[in-house]
């Protein structure tokens, strides 16, 4: 094993740990009378997901992305040659009666221990939510589908629409699918490790 994949599996476990603790810290917040919704995936994923607020088979398994969301975005990642292993996801409310203020820190600390890349901000509400947590030294996210967007020195941020109401029409469907298609562009351009 080299020096550098000795330095990435102390990364990487550091991270699962962090990231345990965050789900935990979660839980404690709803107070034993919230199911709370956690994020999932890789722990230091190059893609970071971000949806606004769980849905109901999210809050019955208690994962981000579980359901049809997930088996979208899954469809979605292997059209466009992303390896899904290299993804993380999670909304920005922890909670379905969640509120943004309880909620900022959690996504603010699930951003230092991830470490992404590129943030595919899902619909106008996260977009919003990016913006008041003020990251340091982040710019202003506008809501312009489709359109890579500089989030720090570091990340960028790709808006499209909210998955969740794109999944019933066929408009919608496509509305998406174009926003989300320069994910593959970005994935392919991405620098091996």
């Amino acid at each position: 094993m080299s020096a550098t994949d000795e330095i990435y599996e102390k990364y990487l476990q550091k991270a699962i740990v962090e990231i345990n603790d965050l789900a935990h810290e979660v839980a404690q917040a709803g107070g034993g009378t919230r199911v709370p919704v956690v994020g999932s995936g890789h722990p230091l994923a190059d893609v970071m997901l971000l949806k606004f607020k769980p849905q109901p088979a999210e809050v019955q398994e208690g994962v981000a992305f579980y359901g049809r969301a997930g088996q979208a975005i899954l469809k979605s990642l292997q059209r466009l040659h992303v390896d899904p292993m290299s993804v993380y996801g999670t909304n920005c409310l922890k909670f379905t009666d969640g509120d943004e203020g309880e909620s900022r820190p959690f996504l603010t600390r699930e951003l230092h221990i991830v470490q992404p890349k590129l943030i595919v901000a899902m619909g106008e509400s996260v977009v919003e939510f990016l913006n008041a947590i003020e990251f340091p030294l982040a710019d202003t996210v506008e809501y312009k589908p489709g359109e890579l967007q500089r989030f720090t020195a570091t990340v960028q941020v790709l808006v499209v629409p909210d998955i969740d109401s794109s999944l019933d029409e066929a408009p919608a469907k496509t509305q998406f699918w174009n926003a989300f298609k320069p994910l593959g562009q970005w994935w392919a351009e991405l620098p091996p490790y």
